[in-house]
């Protein structure tokens, strides 16, 4: 039995930052379970930029995120003295109310490990097509979103050529781009609800860029297809969600890509007696983030599904000191708040969108344009606000509805000469004359029209490892992930 004062299972950016926490507060006894072969979590799959504005201060791409996580664990985690043990290809088993847990790796076999307090911080997973409960066949090409990015960043496998996402989450959309970068046909984006899912910007920079159509009150109600997925059914549905009959309209494609929620991850939580918020799909918690089992707290997605992986840093920071604090005495239990006066967290911001809007977007154009010419309105991209924009041409170009001055900057910029960050992946011929890849993205903005071009000449590019996060592998692109 190994024995620990505080042992944090998951190691994406709620389990990097808990871990930290609970070090800068004392603790010199963590262990940090990760069941994947490096730290980072999701994150290291998530290519795409927007991470990072709220808590680095500057906007990362996801791997990058992952990196600066970690270095700021071994800050406060010295090779000589460390406070916090990682263990990583381990798989947690099942943990107990009583502070057990039990995992499994290829190395030690089957291991068992008493806390004093344990930080779940596993994070979430998606809705497959089993949640979703859409009838038809069973072809290769239907997975969900995440899967595919996994299949195209990590592995550098292509699932599909024409392909149809349902869903309008984040995820979905940035893979709707992501497709078109890898020479797919994306032909639609499908949702449910009257509003689109995801966030503004990636409306605006992963769907109207590319002339990609979102289709609102729509899903799907058939898959076709033996072998291979060769088409799908989709239909309109009224304000209960019920497909409505006679509306049915054929899609021949590929591929479908699943976008429609995630679910936090709570498998362990609930074999250890952990009361679960059905709202949240998440624990109850208290302010400090402990569950209705005393010495267990959770912060992140396991938690409540978060917007922002800067949020979530945050909330896991709270969850080490208060873990910290448990395990040292100098704070007692809140277990029982967790249940009779849970923590609320606050739903995500559903902006409606107006019949005219939703017609522009189902043309794959801003549903902001306006009707004058000397005007252009249109959503801001520079941070996940998205603020609708004003841009009054002239001379002098007025831009009106930013709570930025950087809105102002990019407003008068999408008029005149539009930019872009280009991210993807590269292949890196390793030491053993195998093939891998590392995620790259252009050193600053680019003109908008260069993207496909810097996008081919990335897919045709093989470099030489070793490379490391910041190295320029080509004129213009730096790698944010290393081999």
């Amino acid at each position: 039995m190994r024995n620990y004062d505080i042992v944090i299972i998951g190691g994406g950016p709620a389990g990097l930052a808990a871990a930290k926490s609970a070090a800068e507060n004392g603790c010199t006894s963590v262990l940090l379970i990760e069941r994947d072969t490096k730290l980072g979590g999701i994150l290291n799959q998530c290519i795409h930029n927007g991470f990072g504005l709220s808590y680095f201060g500057e906007e990362l791409t996801g791997p990058e995120y992952a990196y600066r996580a970690t270095e700021e664990l071994k800050s406060v985690n010295p090779v000589d003295h460390p406070s916090v043990e990682i263990l990583l290809d381990t798989f947690v088993m099942e943990i107990t109310a009583d502070k057990k847990i039990y995992a499994m790796n290829k190395k030690d076999g089957y291991i068992e490990i008493s806390a004093k307090a344990i930080i779940l911080a596993m994070g979430c997973r998606e809705k497959a097509r089993g949640a979703l409960a859409i009838p038809g066949t069973r072809p290769a090409g239907v997975m969900t979103a995440g899967l595919a990015q996994h299949y195209v960043n990590i592995d550098g496998y292509m699932v599909g050529r024409k392909v149809v996402i349902l869903g309008s989450g984040d995820i979905g959309l940035i893979m709707a781009r992501r497709m078109i970068f890898e020479g797919a046909k994306v032909l639609a984006c499908i949702e449910i609800a009257p509003q689109p899912g995801g966030l503004a910007r990636n409306i605006t920079q992963c769907l109207q860029d590319y002339g990609i159509p979102l289709y609102l009150k729509r899903t799907v109600t058939a898959i076709h297809g033996k072998e291979r997925l060769t088409g799908i059914t989709v239909s309109q549905v009224d304000d209960k969600y019920t497909p409505i009959p006679g509306t049915e309209q054929e899609i021949e494609c590929d591929t479908l890509l699943l976008s429609c929620g995630l679910i936090p991850e709570n498998e362990l939580s609930r074999k250890a007696g952990i009361s679960i918020d059905p709202k949240t799909g998440g624990p109850f918690s208290s302010d400090v983030h402990e569950t209705s089992v005393p010495g267990i707290f959770a912060c992140g997605n396991v938690l409540h599904v978060h917007d922002l992986a800067d949020n979530v840093t945050k909330e896991a920071i709270e969850a080490g000191k208060a873990a910290a604090l448990y395990v040292s005495g100098k704070a007692s239990s809140t277990s029982e708040q967790a249940v009779s006066s849970p923590k609320v967290f606050p739903g995500k911001i559903v902006r409606p969108i107006d019949p005219d809007a939703a017609k522009a977007l189902e043309n794959g154009i801003s549903p902001t344009e306006d009707g004058n010419s000397a005007v252009r309105r249109m959503t801001c991209i520079i941070c996940p606000k998205g603020c609708t924009l004003t841009v009054t041409l002239g001379s002098d170009p007025k831009v009106t509805g930013n709570s930025c001055p950087r809105g102002e900057e990019y407003g008068i910029s999408e008029i005149s000469h539009p930019m872009r960050t280009l991210t993807s992946t590269i292949r890196v011929r390793k030491l053993d004359g195998s093939i891998g890849r590392v995620s790259v993205k252009s050193k600053g903005e680019i003109p908008k029209e260069e993207i496909f071009t810097l996008s081919t000449k990335i897919h045709h590019t093989v470099i030489d490892a070793p490379v490391s996060v910041g190295d320029e592998v080509l004129p213009g692109v730096v790698a944010t992930s290393s081999t």
